[in-house]
């Protein structure tokens, strides 16, 4: 019987010949989803489809404000709308997306 975490039928299952001539199932591991930007939920560039323990730091997480959570349209749009309310504009500048 497989473990516990194992019994499922999402996982997929593969016929390995053991050395001893022996026919076992092997599960395989699930590979997660792609990253996604916590605003608009697009796929994060430059962010590998790995679990995050098996990669670096440096590798989960782009080297930019918010990097790793956000994206760049949405952080580009976060910070001009904060600069306009700095500013007292009424109306920030809108480059194609307004999300």
């Amino acid at each position: 019987m497989p473990r516990r975490m194992l019994r499922t039928r999402s996982r997929k299952r593969v016929s390995v010949r053991t050395p001893g001539g022996r026919v076992v199932t092997h599960y395989k591991e699930e590979k997660p989803g792609y990253p996604r930007c916590a605003i608009c939920g697009d796929k994060l560039r430059g962010i590998p489809r790995e679990k995050p323990r098996k990669l670096s730091r440096t590798e989960v997480r782009v080297s930019r404000l918010y990097g790793g959570n956000v994206c760049h349209r949405c952080l580009r749009y976060g910070l001009e709308m904060g600069v306009a309310r700095e500013w007292g504009l009424e109306t920030p500048p809108i480059y194609g997306r307004t999300s």
